[in-house]
């Protein structure tokens, strides 16, 4: 496990009343801490990278590239922790609730955005295959919610954020795991921000659903599919957008970072359970 906190340099603090606020101001998450899983690559990071510019705190989670993703987030001139806990372990999420906590007071932001992929029709969907999707994707955020909710409820602000997926709204074929897991993260994230626990506090619940995001995991069923049908890669993303996403451009990690930066400001403080989709036109069809 590698772990690393840089110290972040802040300005002086300033009283001032709601009126004062610029609209600069009212996006400010200076003295937040934001834990992000699977944040050393892809989303994860690109929300990451938007939370820290903010003036978060970041702790990032995941197997990617470990030191540049740190290295791209302490340069934005704030604290930043890793923490290698694999979200199919529950041990492993405890002790990564405790790290946040031990090391910078407690979590203000989750974004639960851990996922894996495995593509097989159902009847030779191997059994170990559902259960770490399953796992990663969908019971990760119950338990990092679980364990992250009471020291928000306690401060009486915080954030989740589930990044679910246009598969949390609608379904494809081959994907049984994924689509489970995501409408399961979809139906957590409304039970959760209306639980009684929650509801009447400054803590609030959203998930935000991305259509094809050009991450690892969507390259890997782009190179699939183009050594399955012997086309180009050029090709082989044109069709992948084309099947699903009529806008045929991919949704960027800055367009779900500045919605996830939008959630966490004072501007949000309403939106509750919401399912927020992102997706080109994807489930608008």
């Amino acid at each position: 496990m590698v772990m690393s906190s840089i110290e972040c340099i802040t300005s002086p603090s300033r009283i001032v009343t709601p009126e004062t606020f610029t609209d600069e101001e009212l996006m400010r998450l200076d003295g937040k801490t934001a834990l992000i899983t699977g944040s050393t690559s892809g989303i994860g990071l690109g929300i990451a990278r938007s939370l820290a510019r903010r003036g978060a705190n970041i702790v990032l989670n995941g197997f990617g590239d470990v030191e540049g993703s740190i290295e791209q987030i302490a340069a934005l001139g704030v604290k930043v922790g890793y923490h290698g806990a694999d979200m199919s372990k529950k041990d492993d999420i405890a002790q990564l609730i405790d790290y946040v906590q031990s090391e910078f007071g407690g979590t203000d932001i989750l974004v639960n955005n851990a996922g894996i992929q495995h593509v097989a029709r159902i009847k030779d969907f191997p059994d170990d295959e559902w259960d770490r999707v399953i796992a990663i994707n969908m019971s990760a955020a119950f338990h990092t919610t679980k364990l992250a909710l009471p020291g928000m409820i306690e401060k009486d602000w915080g954030r989740i954020i589930n990044i679910a997926s246009a598969h949390g709204l609608v379904a494809s074929a081959g994907k049984a795991a994924y689509v489970t897991a995501k409408h399961g993260v979809v139906g957590l994230t409304k039970t959760t921000a209306l639980d009684e626990d929650v509801v009447r506090t400054g803590v609030t619940v959203n998930a935000i659903c991305p259509g094809w995001v050009l991450t690892p995991l969507v390259q890997k069923q782009i190179d699939d599919l183009a050594e399955r049908q012997g086309i180009s890669l050029d090709q082989a993303r044109q069709d992948l957008l084309g099947e699903k996403q009529p806008s045929l451009q991919f949704v960027t990690t800055e367009q779900l970072g500045g919605l996830a930066v939008f959630l966490c400001s004072s501007s949000g403080d309403n939106m509750r359970g919401s399912i927020i989709s992102m997706d080109g036109g994807w489930t608008a069809q």
